[in-house]
């Protein structure tokens, strides 16, 4: 049975060989030589990571990841288990074959692993341009059989070892499809068919990080939501916000629709505020920078929130409150909400985690904050502290202690709370933590989940921040939690 498919491999090899191959001439060998390391897809990856936003990146870094799986098993298992001669190239044209011949095992094919594990890490996150990749990748492979470098059997060995490589890492680390927040609690919500009864506010200084032109907000929602009303804001000397936001809110009322906002974290708060008092649904269009909120609701594109608008499908979410004592007033957060440096610390983390990483980018930050940072005393509930930084999310977070990234469901009743405490060789102590990745055993970080939060005793002149937003704290705060209390639409499961 060996035998036999050794021969068919070799018969193949020279069919391929010794045919013509209209304009393949001009095409493979540089495609081939452009795989050679990776490099192609390496450079794919970083014009994606670029150019893209976070779901590119995050389908870049994966097939980054999927790469680096396959092309470590191809040469420290592959190459060194099964030693095959590399192809005689009698029958192969010489205008085909490459200037510098590869002096390694035949068997099984490193290009061909790559080329798959790249396109199929990246299909797991983004179908579309794992397609678009596919031709690129198949092109890949095959060129090491048309340049006479490789038999058929290599580039299908090593095509398998790629794709399982893709299956490994999806297994180690679950893609967002895997790990989509629970659709639960489901609520209520209309049907807008081309967002007809959708009253739309954009925010146009949302997401503008650099000075190049402005995109055109209503022109985008039309683009998925031809129906919808859209009020643009965020222009100089137009009307405040909060105006806008109940104009739009006593609109969607009257046509007896619901309230969509386009903009960033700190918009999309604002919104949730107003469709909170008027009893709206909420549609969220993440057009910031970051899109905290519209991400962990799993909702990443302007076209998935269409389709929740269009079909109806919605959940509630949790609210968190927070009250100066003894005002009765509320404001509330959706995201975080922060005293001390946890600001400072987030800012330099997402600055430096797409070029080093999330966990070492967690890890500069820490540094950088602890070591310009002054302690703050204060009491949590009733208890004097110390703390360098006293985080609250609402819903529990996932990812460093101190540095806590993204949710899984947004309606789990608790508060995050996440205190760096300050106090002898407390700074040492917490790097050390981090640089070992143990944070959460470490006696300087506290956590607790819990539902109602006070804090008192703030000296004069802290601030604190949410969503994005910063302010002057007063001397005493409530936290809690509004459960289930908002209606926002997504997607459900099928």
């Amino acid at each position: 049975m060996r035998s036999l498919l050794t021969h068919l491999d070799r018969r193949t090899f020279h069919l391929i060989a010794s045919r013509e191959w209209p304009g393949a001439q001009r095409v493979l060998p540089r495609l081939t030589r452009s795989a050679n390391h990776g490099l192609l897809w390496f450079g794919l990856a970083a014009g994606a990571a670029a150019l893209g936003g976070r779901p590119m990146r995050r389908a870049a870094l994966r097939g980054v990841a999927s790469l680096a799986v396959a092309s470590a098993t191809v040469n420290t298992l592959g190459k060194r288990s099964v030693r095959r001669e590399r192809p005689l190239l009698d029958t192969v044209p010489v205008i085909r074959q490459l200037h510098r011949q590869p002096i390694t095992s035949s068997f099984p094919s490193g290009h061909a692993a790559s080329a798959v594990a790249f396109a199929t890490g990246v299909a797991f996150e983004n179908k579309w341009w794992g397609l678009a990749l596919a031709p690129v990748a198949a092109s890949v492979a095959f060129s090491r059989v048309y340049t006479g470098v490789h038999y058929p059997g290599d580039v299908l060995a090593g095509a398998a070892l790629g794709a399982g490589a893709a299956f490994a890492v999806r297994g180690f680390a679950p893609t967002r499809a895997q790990l989509a927040p629970p659709a639960r609690p489901r609520a209520d919500a209309p049907a807008l068919p081309g967002g007809r009864g959708l009253v739309v506010v954009a925010n146009q200084a949302s997401g503008q990080r650099t000075g190049g032109p402005r995109p055109d907000r209503a022109e985008e929602v039309h683009g998925v939501l031809p129906q919808a009303e859209v009020v643009v804001c965020g222009e100089q000397d137009g009307e405040p916000l909060d105006k806008v936001l109940e104009d739009a809110a006593e609109r969607a009322r009257t046509l007896g629709g619901a309230l969509g906002v386009l903009g960033g974290d700190g918009t999309v708060n604002a919104a949730a505020e107003v469709a909170l008092r008027h009893g709206l649904p909420l549609a969220v269009l993440p057009g910031g920078t970051l899109n905290h909120f519209a991400y962990d609701l799993g909702i990443e594109t302007y076209a998935e929130a269409a389709r929740a608008v269009e079909t109806g499908e919605a959940v509630a979410v949790d609210v968190a409150r927070f009250r100066a004592e003894p005002h009765p007033e509320a404001r509330h957060f959706l995201n975080t909400f922060s005293i001390g440096a946890y600001p400072e610390l987030v800012r330099i983390r997402e600055r430096w985690a797409g070029k080093i990483g999330a966990w070492p980018a967690g890890v500069l930050a820490a540094w950088e904050v602890l070591r310009t940072a002054e302690p703050l005393t204060l009491k949590i509930n009733g208890e004097r502290r110390a703390v360098w930084l006293l985080f609250v999310g609402n819903c529990q977070y996932r990812g460093l202690g101190f540095a806590p990234v993204r949710r899984h469901d947004l309606a789990d009743g608790v508060l995050d709370v996440r205190v760096v405490h300050g106090g002898r060789l407390a700074r040492t102590r917490l790097l050390a933590a981090a640089l070992t990745g143990t944070p959460r055993s470490s006696p300087v970080l506290g956590e607790a989940r819990l539902s109602r939060l006070r804090i008192s005793g703030l000296p004069e002149g802290t601030t604190l921040a949410f969503d994005g937003e910063v302010t002057p704290a007063p001397a005493e705060l409530t936290l809690d939690k509004h459960k289930e209390a908002l209606t926002v639409y997504r997607l459900l499961p099928e």
